[in-house]
């Protein structure tokens, strides 16, 4: 489990899970990793925006959405990326050491 602190030095994260998808000739969406983003401020919103447009999916998101968000683009975003809300600290640690991103 890696914790990248501030969602502007995620970008470490994705670099070694590039390096690490290619290393081990899966995609990164192969590999048991959680993403799990925190909405505490708007510089989440570009991280979520480099995930997607890398193709990550299952990014777990929380612990509200962001209000600009209408119901159709959540809609979208969870059809296309499997997008799942977090739930609190000791349920996602137990969910992400499971390997298994769904929420109990």
């Amino acid at each position: 489990m890696l914790d990248a602190g501030q969602c502007n030095a995620s970008n470490s994260l994705i670099v070694i899970a590039q390096a690490l998808a290619q290393a081990l000739g899966v995609s990164v969406n192969e590999l048991p990793f959680s993403y799990d983003i925190a909405w505490y401020e708007q510089k989440a919103v570009i991280m979520l925006l480099a995930l997607l447009a890398l193709g990550v999916r299952k990014i777990r998101l929380g612990p509200t959405l962001p209000a600009f968000l209408s119901p159709n683009v959540v809609e979208v975003l969870v059809k296309a990326y499997e997008l799942k809300p977090i739930a609190d600290a000791e349920q996602d640690v137990q969910t992400m050491l499971a390997g298994n991103y769904l929420l109990a």
